[in-house]
Order: C-alpha cells, then structure tokens, then sequence
C-alpha cells in the first residue's frame, strides 16, 4: 500500500489515523488536517470503496476541503474528516458505532465528528454514547443542530442564485432548468426551493427510485445518471459524490453555470483552469455547500441561535461574489482563488 506521504492529496495533514476494531470490524480512517483555527471538524462517511487506496484518498481530500471550508465560513474550527471503509453489504451495527466513538474519543477533542454520507442521526446518537466530540445530534424545535442537509441545501440555494444573477443577470431562478446530480438531503431541498421560486428541474441518481420520488414532488423529470453532466440546462448542480469535474465531462458540458452541493467536485486543481476556460461559472463547492458545517458548529460551539445560524449562511452569496471579482480581476479560476483564501487563513 502506498504510503499516505505520497499521496498527491496528502497535503501536510497533521495526522491520519488508521482504525482497527477486530471484535466490531470496523476499519476507519480519521484525518486531520489542520487545527490552526481550532479542533478538526468534519463528518464521517460510511462508504464501500473499491480499495483502501481510494479511502485514503477520500478522507485526504475531504479533511482538506474541511479546513478550507471552515476558514472560509469564518468558523473557528480546523479540518477534519473520517471515513469507515463498509463492505459490499454496507454492514452497520451498533458495535461498529460504538468502536468508531471510541477511537474518536482518544483524539481527545482534536478531531468533531458529525453527519455525512451513509450516516444519520440516528448512527450520530450511537457514536455519543462513547464521545462528546460530535455534533449534529437531535435538538428541540427552534434550537440549533440536528441533521446538517437543509442547512447545506440553504446555503447552495442561495449560491445557486448568486451564480444565476453573476452569468446571467436573472434574479430569480423562475423559468430556469437546474439539472442536479444525486436525489438525497442537500439534493432533495435544492430541488424543492428552487422549484418553489418556478424552476424547471431534472434529477438523476443512481437510485432511480429515489430520483422518481424526488422527480414527483417538485414536479420536474428524471434523467439517466450517465447523462445529467451533458444535460442542457441553466445550471448544473452536482450534489452526489466528489471527483465529477474531469477533463472529459468538463469538454461535455452543456451550462453556463455549475454551483452545487458535493465535496470535491473538480477532480484535480488543473480542472479548475478548463472548466474557467470554457467560460463556465463555477462556485467552489467547500464556499457554496458551508451552511451544513455553520449549524453543526454552532450547535457544539454553543454560540448562535436558529436565526444566527440562518444569517451566517446568507454570508455565503457575499463569499462567492469576493471570490468571483477576484477573478475576473486576476484572470485565475474561481476554485484557485478560493483555496489561495482560505491558505491564507490557515497559515499555509
């Protein structure tokens, strides 16, 4: 197995941590990237990978894009990130859940864990029975925390619609096609706020039953997986898995604008120049999808009530406009300006 050092995603990480509970048959990777502004923060993803290799990847990528997206949100939290390898089956029990807590619990509160993919609510209050280090946990009405996807879908709602206005001058989304990649959480109320403003939307997941349910609701279409990233619409917004935006999808494309809710969606820092080149907008994706980690930390940090976290994530569209102006004024894309930023902000 190759080293984590030569990675080409390793990127100065403060320290990766190989899990392995032999009673449960959890194996885990918890990565730190940085704690300059604070304890790591970032969820955990339950995932079947085709290798180790690639979960190590992903858990470097991710923890990275924490620390950006938490600097960038103004958060006093570092970057971090977890992933629990599942096997074909996806197994999850509560052994498991309860090892991972463990293993968490032993950082001694540098690393916050919360929700991503393949874990809920439910797996979040399993992990607390062994750590106070994790956040997203149920809360009463009105208060802060519980499950990050609305916040998240708020937050590329509105960035969605700042990108709208920048490339096309429309201050609505009403009579745009918005063509979102994934049919979950984030995906789910981008959809259904979008539509509510008269959007037009198409979904694809690789659940198509769930891409259907979805489809219904908001009273748009389903489109095949395979075709979504060559779809002709207004927007594009990916909001599934990371990694999408390549040389040949990006030659593909068939949108002014690509603004959505997935992690790492430019599969290296050379796709940032051609997908810019090619005249598309794009919002950095740690910028647009902020607003799942702003109520999260602000649940653990204690420091903000339902409509302090709502104001916080309306600072996004603010974000993506200094980072556009940027831009246009230096001539260097969009994500490059955003990681220069937020390399700024955690001294790097």
């Amino acid at each position: 197995m190759q080293s984590p050092w030569d990675y080409p995603d390793f990127d100065d990480h403060e320290v990766v941590h190989f899990v392995t509970d032999r009673a449960s048959g959890l194996k885990a990777i918890i990565a730190v990237h940085s704690t300059h502004l604070g304890p790591g923060a970032g969820g955990v993803r339950f995932w079947h990978y085709a290798d180790s290799a690639s979960a190590i990847s992903d858990a470097l990528r991710l923890s990275r894009g924490m620390s950006y997206k938490n600097a960038m949100a103004g958060l006093p939290l570092g970057g971090g990130k977890a992933v629990i390898l599942a096997d074909s089956a996806r197994t999850k029990t509560p052994e498991m859940l309860a090892a991972y807590g463990r293993a968490v619990d032993g950082l001694s509160g540098n690393y916050v864990t919360a929700e991503d993919v393949g874990m809920n609510v439910a797996d979040l209050v399993a992990v607390s029975k062994q750590t106070k280090y994790v956040s997203g946990l149920p809360v009463a009405a009105g208060a802060v925390g519980g499950d990050p996807g609305p916040h998240t879908s708020y937050g590329v709602y509105l960035g969605v619609r700042a990108a709208v206005k920048r490339a096309l001058g429309k201050d609505s989304l009403s009579g745009l096609h918005i063509a979102i990649q994934g049919a979950g959480s984030v995906a789910g109320g981008l959809a259904r706020l979008a539509a509510k403003d008269g959007a037009k939307i198409s979904v694809a997941d690789i659940d198509a039953a769930r891409a259907g349910k979805l489809a219904n609701e908001v009273g748009g279409a389903t489109v095949d997986p395979a075709s979504i990233l060559t779809l002709e619409a207004d927007v594009l917004s990916p909001c599934a898995l990371g990694a999408i935006l390549t040389e040949e999808s990006i030659a593909a494309l068939r949108v002014p604008v690509v603004a959505g809710g997935a992690n790492n969606q430019l599969a290296t820092p050379a796709d940032g120049d051609r997908i810019h080149a090619r005249g598309i907008l794009y919002a950095p994706d740690y910028v647009i999808n902020a607003g799942g980690i702003i109520n999260v930390a602000s649940e653990y940090l204690g420091d903000a009530d339902e409509a302090g976290v709502k104001a916080k994530i309306e600072q996004i569209p603010g974000r993506l406009d200094t980072i556009w102006d940027e831009s246009a004024a230096t001539g260097r894309n969009p994500a490059a300006v955003a990681d220069t930023m937020a390399q700024r902000l955690i001294g790097r």
